[in-house]
Parts: C-alpha cells; structure tokens; sequence
C-alpha cells in the first residue's frame, strides 16, 4: 500500500509538532505544508527539502490525499469546508470552530461528501485516559460523583483567545470522552488581567443530566504547570496528572460508606485503602492521533473523534463564552 500523502495548514507554535510527527510515520509522508509566513516556510523547506512548501492552500490540496488543519483558529472551519469540498479527509486541530454554527455546517458537509473528518481532540488519545475511561466503563469507580480538572500555567498568553477557548477544548472533550455524555447546563466566571476583553483565568463548571457535577479551572497566569483531572467515584477515586513523567495515573481505593440501612444521625464511614499505580504505556498521544487519522483517511478505522464530537464542544464553549458575558450566569444547551 502506498504511503498516505498528508499535508499540513499551518506551521506555527503547535503546527510545528504535527509536521515533525507526521514525518515520522511508517505509513504517511509529509508531502506539502501550507503557511502564511515565509519564515516559517523557509525554516520548513531546510527541514522538509523533499515536501512543498506553500503558502497557497490551493496548490496544497493538489498535491495530497489528507489534511491537518493548524491554523489559527478563526480560520479552521472555513479551511476545512476547502478540504472536504475538494474530497480530502481531514484532522481539524482545537477549537473545531469557533461558533456552533460554523462547526455544524462542517459536519453536515462531511456526511453529505462522506469525506472523514476527526477532530483535534489530543487528549482522547493519552493511554492514560484511555485506561482511565475503561475502568469507568467497567464500573471500577462505582457511581461518578464528580470529576475536576485543572490546566494553569505561567503563559503563554494569547491576544486571538481567552483561557476558555485556548485551554477549554481539551478539558471539556475529557470531560464528555470519560462520560459519554454532553452537559446540560453549563456556567463559567472568569476575569482579563493583563489584556481586555482576553480572560486570563476561567472557571469553568458543567452539570450533567446524570447528576455528574464537572469543574475546570482555566489560566496562563499561574505560578504553576498543572495539567490533572480527578474522577471521584463512590467506590474509589482516580487522579491523572500529566506533569509525571511516569506515574501519571494514580486509584485510590478509598471512598465513604453509606450503610444500606441507617438510623438517625448513624454517622458515614470513612474508607481508606490502598493506592494503586498501573503501567501506563509510553505512548506520545500526537503520534497516536496521526497514525489514527491515517487509518481513518485510508477508511480503516471510523473517527474517535468525530466531527460530531468537535461541534459538541464548541457547542459547550460557546455557551460557556455567553455565560462568562452574563457575570456567570448558567447556560442551558
């Protein structure tokens, strides 16, 4: 089988990662690369001397099979409505859309073109979380209760997105990948410190229809590097915390117990057992979305992120935006 000729829109700060990943993989090639800067292009061409470098989407499209939209993103539905009307499946990176809209009108035209479409959704692939959401389909965790996560660090600040729309994608798809179901209500308090109209900090919160109750803290103005999610489940509790180099996924076999029969004022019983850290394979989760997208481009594998998934989270972003407008006002989807 020939190698999948892939190309990229957009080189930039995390473009950058999927050229250098895809030029990696056993069954794709790096064969055009699109950007609107030529010194990014340049310093592609000395990378990539065998790739066509661009700055013309047009003559991109003509030259691949699949593409990976890294562009910034206001431009990342318009690009791919090109992509799937020239027939080319495509990986559209985070946030899908940054209207509900616009990421309908995206998956509406891939199902009519039949062209696959996977959505940016990095996270979905950490083994990690992979593990993590089977033991939550085994019942491992008995009932969720609630789950928190936290994505703060010092920078990088942005001018072109808030905190909720830099950092939301991943934690929000987290949230609806481990679940597997979309919010009902969701609300969102955040403040601009060093730019306005740009919210540094946002905390984002989102109920569920099964009673599960999600918490996000959001901010590139912090004194630390976090990157954690925590689940806590009625019989035990899972923390996944992405800053360990090994460790990432801890189970805490500890919880409360609520007798089956109680009387008045019976006090609960607090559960302590052990903890349990399971080897988690070394897996980089971009090479994992790749050699995915590969697979789903060739017709292999149906999307684990689908475009349907992307318009469900910017449909979750977007009411959290208009719930951050209102001073934090809940938003019902």
């Amino acid at each position: 089988m020939n190698r999948l000729r892939v190309g990229v829109i957009g080189a930039g700060a995390w473009g950058k990662n999927h050229v250098r990943t895809v030029g990696t993989l056993a069954d794709a090639e790096l064969a055009a690369v699109c950007d609107a800067d030529a010194k990014t292009r340049e310093r592609v061409s000395r990378q990539f001397p065998k790739a066509l470098v661009t700055g013309d989407v047009a003559e991109l499209l003509g030259a691949v099979d699949a593409v990976i939209i890294a562009s910034p993103a206001k431009t990342h539905a318009a690009l791919a409505l090109r992509a799937i009307e020239a027939g080319k499946p495509c990986l559209v990176e985070k946030p899908f859309a940054l209207a509900t809209k616009d990421a309908e009108a995206v998956a509406r035209l891939a199902a009519e073109r039949q062209v696959p479409v996977v959505a940016g959704h990095l996270l979905v692939f950490h083994p990690a979380l992979e593990r993590l959401r089977a033991l939550l389909q085994a019942g491992e965790l008995g009932d969720v209760y609630y789950l928190y996560g936290l994505r703060v660090n010092l920078g990088q600040v942005r001018a072109d997105e808030n905190a909720l729309w830099s950092f939301g994608p991943h934690d929000v798809s987290v949230a609806l990948f481990l679940l597997g179901e979309a919010p009902v209500r969701v609300a969102a308090h955040g403040h601009c410190y060093l730019q306005k109209g740009v919210e540094d900090v946002v905390f984002l919160t989102m109920e569920f229809a099964s009673g599960v109750l999600a918490h996000v803290q959001l901010s590139w103005l912090d004194p630390h590097k976090e990157r954690k999610v925590t689940v806590v489940g009625s019989k035990k509790m899972v923390t996944f915390d992405d800053m360990e180099p090994r460790e990432k996924l801890r189970i805490y076999d500890k919880g409360v117990n609520r007798p089956e029969y109680a009387s008045y004022g019976e006090s609960l019983a607090v559960r302590e057992g052990d903890i349990f850290i399971p080897k988690i394979p070394n897996v980089e989760p971009l090479n994992a979305e790749l050699s995915h997208f590969v697979r789903v481009a060739r017709g292999q594998e149906a999307p684990r992120a689908s475009a349907d998934d992307g318009v469900r989270v910017v449909r979750v972003l977007e009411a959290a935006s208009r719930s951050l407008v209102a001073g934090g006002t809940p938003v019902t989807l």
